[in-house]
């Protein structure tokens, strides 16, 4: 343990702290928060909520799939560009002594050495790799919505047999469905604003500190006190 403790200095390891637990800690403020406070997540939740729910009544459901379609090529798009990052980063680690003398040319970039500068590279390809399988999750989980969607019966069997009630049962299976998927591909996107902050490792620990509080600032503001938001909820 000691040794490990040994390859980075206290306040570098003082910065990882802050980053994961930053990262960590406002995934779980965000959820708590949301129950009390409307947020971005929470709102369009209900907007696909009531989607479901109309879908229930139409006879055609070929405006639904397209949706539901449109929606999936976004992890799908990310997924890929995903890939390639990871891809680039992997190609260097196996070239650490060229790139670490090239970041040293940065103005204000930290000299380390290149185990240093390996475990950066590292930190980035966690970030990515945690961001892809959201991606990927969150395709699947589309997919799961097109199916339920494909199953529900046609509007005259939906009034036929237990009416409102089985409409509501329908719309919050599949309004929950959707927005699972929609709270994994946030997650995903989540990855990739803190990757902007993990960047920052490289120029100082305390700018890496400061870039996290910045990137937690601005995902508290678009997601709980955005225009949007209140467009959303008006």
């Amino acid at each position: 343990m000691l040794k490990v403790a040994a390859l980075l200095p206290w306040f570098d390891w003082v910065a990882v702290v802050v980053f994961f637990g930053g990262w960590i800690g406002y995934a779980r403020f965000a959820r708590v928060r949301a129950m009390s406070q409307p947020s971005i997540l929470a709102s369009t939740n209900r907007i696909r909520r009531l989607w479901m729910l109309q879908t229930t009544y139409r006879e055609v459901r070929v405006i639904d799939g397209v949706v539901i379609q449109n929606l999936s090529t976004s992890p799908s798009f990310f997924a890929s560009t995903t890939i390639l990052i990871i891809g680039g980063l992997l190609a260097v680690l196996g070239t650490t002594e060229k790139a670490n003398e090239l970041v040293r040319e940065i103005p204000f970039a930290a000299r380390t050495s290149v185990l240093v500068f390996d475990m950066k590279i590292v930190l980035l390809l966690t970030i990515f790799v945690h961001a892809f399988f959201r991606f990927t999750w969150a395709m699947r989980q589309y997919t799961f919505g097109a199916l339920l969607i494909a199953s529900a019966p046609e509007a005259k069997q939906f009034a036929e047999a237990g009416g409102l009630e089985r409409r509501e049962n329908f719309a919050n299976k599949a309004g929950r469905v959707v927005g699972l998927a929609a709270e994994t591909f946030n997650d995903g996107l989540r990855a990739y604003y803190f990757s902007f902050a993990a960047i920052g490792w490289f120029f100082s620990p305390m700018i890496f500190i400061l870039a996290t509080a910045g990137v937690i600032y601005i995902l508290y503001r678009r997601e709980f006190g955005s225009e949007m938001l209140a467009a959303l909820n008006h």
